[in-house]
């Protein structure tokens, strides 16, 4: 509460009144009963300093506690102040915790007596108790913390742990972190509830209203108990917000409506506050199958939602996977190219020859390559994009600088010769082609984009350009097709996203607002479809990423994120299976993960993989190459100068013996398309069929037998027990013997045979 025309000092609540801050060192604080008198009902003298003294009031509003600073001195003092009735005041006790020159920030436990004083920008927090008599302040403890302190909140006795004795509970803000700082009192039982450390506390229901408290009514707020049995199950909810959330409500549906009348659906999860509510509940639960402890769930409450990947770890496996001495790479390739290629057979690699040639090699026999030349794709033109065909793992897909698009066919086995001839040539785009896409659904479809502007969709099986999207005013970074391959998405350098329906319309039916950089952008497809993910970089060069509503683009994005400042744009990978997103970039040494939700805060960081030395390219491989016996959930090929190293991304489980259903749920058949390209562009749609990645000797952790929780504690019974001298003597000896042997035993010398007297001689 502020109070004009006085220096801005806090103030503070008692039951019946109000006292306000001085408003020059040394005057009056005065006290107000706002509901009873404009006037002030007393004053007193404030603290001399010119530091904000911030205050607390002690539960029967009989004294108020004032942190501040001696005059002339660095030195901080808490007084302790009686609050009179109508006649004026005086400062009754006086104590100096420490010596500091900042003013210390109150926390006052009105049941416990209990008050916390710690001073921001420092690392030290004091506990005193608190007594109407003298000494007013008896320090309890002191309490030394890494961070300094930025902010300091108590948190509520009803959410404290009073099984475990916990008496208080406060929350330091530094500069990295929010810090929890709890109190507890030792005692033998931690079984039994302890009346005499946990009174009755003030309850979360109000006594009154605000109109009857301006009509002079003092009800107090019924007081609860904080025994587990005995706790209230009564919630209060203000008409204020109550009408506030029926009017969102009534908003949302609106929009529902709207959206249904455009052909799109919302997500259910963005409907209303109860929805996202259990949506998040959801997300915070348990990762495996087993609940988590009442302080975890309180913690997360207080920390808001984690990723169930958040100990995701990233390896480099055995060097007899990778492959070596690769030599002539091509380490310039545009920025909308990943770089390279690779399926689940074989990867395809530009190199820095003339004629745009294009090593192809076998991941299944990894090793040394020779130091002599390996049979390459002669392309006949610098390589600007490729791809492998989902459908049929031996036809890739390049795009040159000539505007043409060839396909080649690899012979089984690999390459054992040079490729010259092109199985089909795609003629249609006047200049540079920028990156192509196949279709993840229907087989013989391929999309690519040009510097002249157009988004061409070719069918393959026929060697014709079917559809050309246009619309565009400057270079395409980016495209992709959606999960259900009904749209496709794109961002350009001119700031805007464009969202088309190629079968509808050549024009995009969506446009919003992109990254504000124009030195380059990707783009994804996340949540099943609903949203999009940006990665590109703001006006100061930062790289970042935004969050879009695909139903909702004019919108702007629903979040943004960023990361670093580096030059080279992210490259996103999805895995569809767990929502988790991939981010790096050429050059770079770290790949970022994080978990998308559709609600806030939509980003979940979880741990990030990094390399000793940059990678040139980063390209994963499909989900079926995972060891799900290992719980891997993701594996990328890592380039190198002149190395590729498979990267294995898995999740740390205790029961590895068990099929981790959580992690692994039914993923789509990539590898199988669910119509034909020519069935697509005659408006056909189909889906895919989904499959487990689970073995046939693996049973699903949801299945596996509850174990009992193991004892964690010997009883005391154990070290209590007496035991008499003889009895110890009887053990101590027992010991002696069975480490000495049996004493019954023959020596080894008894078995010698002895010689004769005569043989002395």
């Amino acid at each position: 509460m502020r109070v004009r025309g006085l220096r801005a000092l806090p103030a503070l609540w008692g039951e019946r009144w109000l006292p306000a801050p001085a408003g020059t060192p040394g005057t009056a604080g005065p006290i107000w009963e706002p509901h009873g008198s404009r006037q002030a009902a007393a004053a007193g003298p404030a603290h001399p300093d010119t530091h904000g003294a911030p205050s607390s009031c002690s539960r029967d509003s009989a004294w108020i506690k004032s942190p501040g600073m001696q005059p002339g001195k660095v030195s901080r003092d808490t007084r302790t102040t009686r609050t009179p009735g109508c006649s004026g005041w005086a400062p009754a006790i006086t104590s100096s915790p420490s010596g500091s020159a900042r003013a210390a920030v109150p926390l006052y436990d009105a049941d416990t007596g209990l008050l916390v004083l710690a001073g921001k920008g420092e690392n030290l927090l004091y506990c005193f108790e608190v007594a109407p008599a003298q000494p007013a302040l008896t320090q309890v403890t002191q309490c030394r913390t890494e961070g300094s302190t930025r902010g300091l909140a108590a948190v509520p006795r009803l959410a404290l742990d009073v099984m475990a004795c916990e008496v208080l509970r406060v929350l330091q803000l530094t500069d990295t972190a929010l810090v929890p700082v709890s109190y507890v009192v030792p005692r033998k039982s931690v079984q039994d509830f302890h009346e005499d450390l946990f009174p009755d506390c003030t309850g979360t229901l109000p006594a009154t209203g605000a109109q009857a408290w301006w009509a002079g009514d003092s009800q107090q707020v019924r007081r609860v108990s904080l025994h587990p049995a005995r706790r209230p199950t009564e919630t209060f909810s203000s008409s204020v917000i109550a009408s506030t959330q029926l009017q969102a409500a009534d908003t949302s549906s609106t929009d529902a409506d709207r959206s249904e009348g455009s052909g799109y659906s919302s997500p259910s999860s963005l409907a209303s506050p109860s929805s996202a509510a259990t949506s998040l509940s959801a997300s915070t639960g348990p990762s495996s199958g087993f609940a988590s402890s009442p302080s975890q769930k309180s913690l997360q409450s207080i920390l808001g939602p984690s990723s169930r990947f958040r100990h995701a770890q990233g390896r480099v496996l055995h060097r007899d996977t990778h492959l070596t001495n690769l030599r002539g790479l091509s380490l310039t390739t545009p920025g909308e190219c990943d770089g390279f290629c690779a399926n689940r057979q074989r990867v395809a690699l530009p190199l820095l020859s003339a004629g745009g040639q294009i090593a192809v090699l076998e991941l299944s026999k990894p090793g040394r390559l020779p130091d002599a030349a390996v049979p390459t794709i002669q392309n006949g033109a610098a390589v600007a994009d490729l791809s492998w065909d989902p459908f049929d793992p031996r036809r890739l897909a390049v795009a040159g600088e000539d505007a043409k698009i060839r396909l080649w066919r690899i012979p089984e086995g690999g390459l054992q010769e040079t490729l010259r001839e092109p199985e089909a040539v795609l003629r249609g785009h006047t200049e540079k082609i920028y990156s192509i896409r196949f279709h993840p659904v229907a087989s013989d479809l391929l999309v690519s984009s040009s510097y002249d502007m157009t988004v061409r969709i070719w069918e393959l099986s026929a060697g014709r350009e079917a559809l050309c999207l246009r619309g565009h005013t400057d270079q395409i970074f980016s495209l992709a097709w959606s999960p259900d391959g009904k749209k496709l998405a794109t961002v350009s350098k001119d700031s805007r996203l464009r969202l088309y329906e190629p079968r509808r319309s050549p024009q995009p039916q969506q446009e919003g607002p992109g990254p504000e950089g124009s030195r380059g952008a990707r783009l994804v497809w996340v949540c099943g479809g609903d949203y999009l993910l940006v990665s590109g970089f703001d006006s100061r060069s930062e790289r970042r990423i935004l969050l879009y509503r695909a139903q909702a683009l004019p919108e702007g994005p629903l979040s943004v994120l960023g990361l670093d400042v580096a030059p080279s744009t992210l490259l996103p990978f999805y895995d569809e299976d767990t929502s988790v997103v991939f981010l790096t970039g050429k050059g770079d040494t770290r790949v970022f993960l994080y978990e998308v939700t559709p609600e806030p805060p939509y980003f979940l960081e979880c741990n990030s993989f990094t390399s000793n030395e940059p990678h040139k390219g980063f390209v994963f491989l499909p989900k079926t190459a995972c060891e799900v016996r290992e719980v891997e959930f993701a594996r990328a090929l890592r380039l190198g100068q002149s190395t590729l190293e498979p990267v294995a991304f898995h999740v740390p489980r205790v029961k590895k013996e068990y099929f981790q259903d959580d992690i692994y749920p039914p993923t789509r058949v990539w590898w199988e398309p669910a119509l034909g390209g020519s069935a697509w562009l005659a408006g056909q749609d189909g889906q895919q069929r989904r499959a487990s990645l689970r073995p046939a000797d693996m049973t699903p952790v949801s299945e596996a037998p509850k174990e009992a929780p193991a004892r964690k504690f010997v009883p005391a019974s154990v070290y209590l027990e007496e035991k008499s001298d003889e009895q110890k003597k009887e053990e101590l000896l027992s010991a002696m013997v069975a480490r000495l042997g049996n004493r019954d035993d023959p020596l080894p010398q008894d078995s010698f045979e002895g010689v004769d007297e005569d043989e002395w001689d």
